[in-house]
């Protein structure tokens, strides 16, 4: 008898234990579910607002696929380009569709390694320009024909062909950090730099890792009174990595769709929503994902007191060769027939 009420007492508390394990592992999972039913019905509304935003920020540029392609890309299974167009237009500036490019970096994504290389070309690099036929800075390309030359320039410069491109306005970046609460940067040394309405002298910002409001990122962004194009590229491309870092951050999760207006509104692109969206995969591959940030070497140029940024040819060669490598493409020396020159030829 004392056996069996034992045995009874031993199957009631395994049934309370059993009962309080679903108990703890329904009061773990609960909000899990809530969020992920949360979660999705927001996935849907910023996947449907993504949408309208890229589709209004669309713009052919006219080409069906690079020239230095056979046959055009499909990025949901070959790798591609992106070449990143940073300008600085306003109205009060009165360069609105022919500024110069204050930023250029080009993305080349390899699929099958789920990797991404980013190339930061200095402004100043003395480069041939097919637009005009002759060698200039590389910033002045987007004055000369827009995102079509400076494509047309960069190809001729890296020997490597350019898919896509996404133009964005310093104005969207103002407003995407606003939009985050700001970013976490180290400012390498003290600064006064002009604001985004060009007041001069209007931010002042000390050395050390600091949070930066949208103003503040863009004057760190913009300055290089202290050093040259090399280390402002490296800057940049630091401040796009904590940008993002940021953007994704679980606080700013649902202020995703804010991000979008910011953007959207001060972006053009020739890549379609729905070959935009296969870039997913390189993003959900978490740890995974190869990130590489590379810098065109060189030195500077003074010709007739006009200041540029020669390349080093070696050292381009070997990054040319880095992204052929990495897009998986054959050379395209007829495409550098005016390179050989740009060490001499001064226009």
């Amino acid at each position: 008898m004392d056996k069996q009420n034992s045995a009874r007492t031993r199957m009631e508390k395994r049934k309370t234990k059993s009962k309080s394990k679903k108990k703890i592992l329904y009061i773990i999972f609960a909000p899990l579910l809530i969020l992920l039913l949360v979660g999705g019905g927001f996935l849907l509304k910023f996947y449907a607002k993504a949408e309208e935003v890229i589709s209004q920020s669309y713009e052919d540029d006219g080409r069906d696929k690079s020239n230095l392609r056979e046959t055009q890309v499909d990025p949901k299974k070959d790798n591609i380009s992106i070449l990143i167009i940073g300008v600085d237009e306003s109205e009060k500036r009165g360069n609105i569709g022919h500024s110069r490019s204050d930023t250029l970096i080009l993305a080349t994504l390899n699929r099958e390694d789920k990797s991404v290389k980013l190339v930061s070309i200095p402004r100043d690099s003395y480069v041939f320009i097919p637009e005009v036929g002759y060698n200039d800075k590389i910033t002045h390309a987007h004055a000369f024909g827009g995102p079509k030359a400076t494509i047309e320039t960069v190809e001729t410069l890296l020997d490597v062909p350019v898919d896509y491109y996404v133009k964005v306005n310093f104005h969207a970046f103002v407003e995407v950090v606003e939009t985050i609460g700001g970013i976490t940067v180290d400012v390498p040394y003290e600064l006064w730099e002009q604001d985004s309405n060009d007041v001069k002298n209007a931010i002042h910002l000390l050395p050390g890792e600091q949070t930066l409001n949208g103003e503040e990122a863009l004057a760190l962004a913009r300055t290089r009174k202290l050093d040259n194009d090399i280390e402002r590229g490296k800057r940049q491309m630091e401040i796009i990595k904590a940008t993002i870092k940021q953007s994704l951050s679980v606080s700013n999760i649902l202020k995703l769709d804010n991000v979008l207006e910011a953007v959207g509104s001060n972006m053009t692109t020739n890549m379609p929503f729905d070959e935009m969206t296969s870039l997913m995969s390189y993003a959900t591959s978490g740890g995974n994902l190869g990130f590489e940030t590379m810098s065109l070497e060189g030195y500077d140029y003074m010709p007739e007191s006009v200041y540029y940024w020669q390349l080093d040819e070696a050292a381009l060669a070997k990054t040319k060769q880095t992204l052929k490598e990495h897009l998986e493409v054959e050379s395209n020396l007829t495409s550098n027939t005016n390179l050989d020159n740009s060490a001499t030829d001064v226009n």
